[in-house]
């Protein structure tokens, strides 16, 4: 296959394994848009090895380190693919099955980019494996000890690809008034607002895989234990650790609207894809605040008819940042925030 087919390629894989990302990035600049999606390609190969439970922790090591291997051209991709394809369950679904079987093209693409894009990406996605290493080591189905682990599993899933990012961004904007320093840290916070969000959305789910990337020490303070989890009752205390936590997300996504209004407002493809994820990302709070006593993601999915929504707010308001302010505080009516500055060290929200 040219190049020409294997860009496009990508964009088929991408509407397989995430509906989200596959509308957002096609608005980057057409400078990153490649880019970009083969980076969340890349990422979403090594998530798919961490949530496949018929591996072992040793495979799984194995596998991350033969990925990095093969985006730092000195590993064979199709010996990863002939390797790995086989060893996958029921749980690995039929678009992340396909995602691996075209790592070939994927890693092909990759190595197209220059090589201080390519070097960005390796290190990236070290950074992510080593991380979930650690944590397949240590995770268990009552959750993590304390807040702290849950910001650091936030940094190595999401926290490091709005770094990523951020350094796309920074080298394509033609000039910024703001340092790379302080787009990283707000990125940062922006990656753990999404990333909290999707783990209260996905708890049940992980829980069927024995798995719980709670934090314990906010849930005994509210009274729970997490070793009690169940959907089929409902506990008063979890619901206030749900609270705490929705707080804390809402507060990182106040900084990820930071993060937004600084880029330039004559970045309007730059804007929606941080402003898409940051109202599917409220929204969806909003739902599980509504509804603590939730027992499936599916029931605090939204719709494609708030997504249409958030797209035409966001167009309509995108180079007006007093707009977007107001958009922000309207959506998010009604999500607890409190929690956030006692228990976060990041905050940049412009009032």
């Amino acid at each position: 296959m040219n190049d020409l087919s294997d860009l496009a390629f990508q964009q088929q894989l991408l509407e397989g394994v995430s509906r989200s990302f596959a509308f957002t990035i096609p608005e980057l600049p057409e400078a990153l848009r490649n880019i970009v999606t083969n980076a969340y390609l890349l990422f979403r190969v090594a998530d798919t090895i961490e949530d496949e439970n018929a591996l072992t922790i040793d495979q799984k090591q194995t596998f991350w380190g033969e990925l990095i291997a093969a985006v730092s051209e000195s590993g064979d991709p199709e010996k990863l693919v002939n390797d790995l394809l086989p060893l996958l369950s029921s749980s690995t679904s039929p678009a992340e099955r396909d995602l691996i079987r075209h790592l070939k093209q994927i890693i092909h693409v990759t190595r197209g980019f220059h090589e201080h894009e390519r070097e960005a990406l390796k290190r990236s996605l070290g950074i992510m494996c080593s991380g979930m290493g650690w944590f397949q080591k240590h995770r268990s189905s009552q959750g993590l000890r304390n807040l702290a682990e849950l910001n650091d599993y936030c940094y190595y899933v999401a926290g490091v690809v709005g770094e990523l990012l951020t350094d796309l961004f920074y080298d394509y904007l033609v000039e910024t008034s703001q340092t790379r320093a302080t787009f990283k840290k707000l990125a940062i916070s922006f990656g753990q607002g999404l990333q909290m969000t999707n783990i209260l959305k996905d708890l049940w789910e992980d829980q069927n895989r024995g798995v719980c990337w709670l934090p314990r020490d906010v849930f005994k303070a509210m009274g729970f234990d997490l070793a009690r989890l169940s959907r089929k009752r409902y506990d008063r205390g979890f619901g206030r650790g749900l609270s705490a936590l929705i707080a804390i997300a809402h507060g990182h996504l106040k900084n990820g609207l930071t993060y937004t209004l600084l880029l330039p407002k004559s970045e309007k493809g730059l804007r929606k894809f941080c402003l898409w994820a940051i109202g599917m990302a409220i929204l969806t709070l909003r739902k599980i605040n509504r509804k603590k006593d939730f027992t499936a993601g599916e029931e605090v999915k939204i719709s494609r008819r708030k997504v249409k929504g958030i797209m035409l707010a966001t167009r309509f308001a995108g180079r007006s940042n007093v707009l977007l302010k107001t958009l922000f505080f309207l959506s998010a009516r009604g999500l607890p925030d409190k929690a956030f500055n006692r228990y976060s060290p990041f905050f940049f929200f412009i009032g």
